[in-house]
């Protein structure tokens, strides 16, 4: 062997995920196919992690694994774009899962049957020695056979945002709840006023229902750019949504609503000691002691929609697209928008903005009137007729 044939051979060896570092020599297994498999996963669990990913990403790719193999009743050296186009079919008519779910779990697979072809890592070899000539892996995810990210937005066309009517009946609706049970003087009235400042909260600062939940009392700070909002200023969202594979965002929103910031206040000074739990970190805590989670925050959210026969596409989404659309409506500028939702791109924020038709009347005239003062609004191509 010569020195570049020395130097390739060493850099395969130490490769994280490599099959002869999770192939047993020596052992004769009972059903050499399935530790095959699990010798596959396991090296590309270590390819994952050698590359700084989490197992909150990997555990779940390695699920979707498994529910393929599943599926195909073949080992991976026996999967063919065939296997594909049946399964991408399954979950397009049978489970009915939206377009960017299912391009997500291609992608997952793609990733995993490019791991097993790549030669460094020498898994072909290592099945064509197992189970004979022309038994190995092969690329089951092509562009033929596979859904294409063509649009910004893939969600539910219905999904849109509050209108300010809207909104304002379910705010109302959420405070009520806390006259009625205190009026009753029944359990419940202190979540009744968490949940109805909660819901104040992902509007009046854009946020997600997970980013919510995990809000800790300490997480609101001063804005020396906003000192009348005191240490309510500015919010500091730890747990932004993440890329896959990476780390929660961080990101800074300012106040822009003093009402929002007055609910705020007036629910860490006055209500949320009564709860007992003064040691606890989380802004919104239970009766019992814990933090309120995003499942919970969904259950109220859609009881008090369906109190007030809203809408189902109104989901707590919408909140935050309200706090856009509202926002662009208002006149606030579009990056400082961008900036407050974490979006790294303007393309994201614009998919978020359904402006209401007084706000497009009201733009149409402002575009119009320079043209038509100025004599542009003429039909071009024609001379006035006298």
């Amino acid at each position: 062997m010569g020195f570049d044939g020395m130097e390739d051979w060493l850099r395969r060896a130490e490769l994280a995920g490599a099959a002869h570092m999770e192939l047993v020599s020596g052992v004769v297994q009972l059903r050499p196919e399935d530790a095959m498999v699990e010798a596959m996963l396991r090296g590309w669990r270590a390819q994952q992690t050698a590359r700084g990913l989490k197992d909150d990403t990997i555990v779940p790719r390695e699920r979707l694994v498994r529910r393929f193999l599943a599926f195909t009743n073949e080992y991976p050296w026996a999967w063919s774009p065939g296997h594909m186009d049946e399964w991408s079919l399954h979950m397009t008519a049978e489970q009915h899962l939206a377009p960017s779910t299912i391009r997500s779990y291609q992608c997952t697979l793609r990733q995993f049957t490019e791991f097993l072809i790549d030669g460094r890592y020498g898994w072909a070899v290592a099945c064509e020695q197992a189970f004979g000539p022309g038994r190995h892996p092969v690329a089951i995810a092509h562009e033929w056979n596979t859904i294409a990210h063509l649009n910004d937005y893939e969600g539910n066309p219905e999904a849109r945002p509050f209108s300010r009517q809207e909104l304002q009946r379910f705010l109302d609706y959420a405070d009520d709840q806390v006259e009625r049970a205190v009026k009753s003087k029944r359990k419940g009235a202190l979540a009744a006023y968490r949940d109805a400042t909660l819901f104040k909260v992902i509007y009046g600062w854009g946020l997600r229902r997970t980013e919510t939940a995990k809000l800790d009392v300490v997480d609101f700070g001063r804005n020396p750019a906003a000192p009348e909002f005191g240490r309510f200023g500015m919010l500091n969202v730890r747990y932004g949504k993440a890329k896959k594979g990476q780390p929660p965002r961080r990101r800074n929103v300012a106040a822009v609503m003093d009402w929002a910031v007055e609910a705020v206040v007036d629910y860490v000074e006055n209500v949320r000691p009564r709860f007992g739990c003064e040691d606890h970190p989380a802004l919104w805590v239970t009766e019992r002691g814990g933090r309120v989670k995003p499942a919970e925050i969904n259950a109220r959210f859609v009881a008090y929609r369906e109190a007030l026969k809203l809408p189902s596409a109104l989901v707590v989404h919408s909140l935050r697209h309200s706090y856009v659309t509202h926002l662009t409506e208002d006149g606030v500028d579009r990056r400082f928008i961008q900036t407050q939702v974490g979006h790294e791109s303007d393309s994201s924020t614009a998919v978020y903005t359904h402006v209401s038709d007084d706000f497009m009347n009201t733009a149409l005239r402002r575009a119009l009137g320079p043209a038509l003062d100025s004599g542009h609004g003429s039909r071009p191509g024609r001379k006035d007729q006298r």
